[in-house]
């Protein structure tokens, strides 16, 4: 009798080192997947300044957009969660969009090496963040589902684990496409 009590305590333990494994497993791709959109969102305001002055000289009268770009590229540094550098991000794609577009008003930049690299960089880069950001919520969303599950949600509470927060886009704005008027 004693030996089976024993055995079961030992089956016990080692159930729930295996469950706690798995969800230190789990939080640890959720955040690599973060590094991964973190690398990729540096990646791609590190491309900014060599883009705004490519574009400087052809778009005087889009200055407001340059400093917009410049201002997101600033407040990346001090954004530290993943709302913020969602929200960061968002809005810095809105400002490239508009780049993008009004740079198609200009035969002379779209001609331009430099500006076509960029823009094939910039291109490049924004397929890997969106690539980034759906494996950095698939990974969280199978953490939190784990999170939430029966029997490992029990391991879950009992070792302080919490969600993670999904990367996503907060506005409908952002979801829109962009719009160049220049008869206005």
């Amino acid at each position: 009798m004693g030996l089976a009590i024993i055995a079961i305590i030992i089956v016990l333990v080692i159930w729930v080192i295996g469950m706690y494994n798995g969800l230190v497993i789990s939080r640890n791709k959720v955040k690599n997947a973060w590094s991964q959109i973190d690398v990729q969102l540096q990646r791609r305001f590190d491309l900014i300044p060599n883009l705004v002055d490519s574009v400087k000289g052809y778009m005087k009268h889009e200055e407001g957009v340059l400093t917009k770009v410049t201002e997101l590229r600033t407040s990346w540094a001090s954004a530290s969660t993943v709302s913020e550098k969602a929200k960061l991000d968002n809005e810095l794609s809105g400002a490239l969009k508009t780049i993008m577009a009004v740079s198609e008003n200009y035969p002379d930049l779209k001609a331009n090496q430099n500006f076509s690299e960029l823009q094939e960089e910039l291109r490049n880069t924004e397929n890997k963040i969106s690539y980034s950001r759906q494996f950095y919520n698939d990974s969280a969303t199978m953490y939190n589902t784990k999170l939430e599950v029966i029997p490992t949600n029990i391991i879950a509470n009992m070792f302080n684990f919490k969600p993670e927060e999904l990367f996503k886009t907060d506005s409908e704005e952002a979801r829109k496409n962009v719009r160049v008027d220049f008869n206005n």
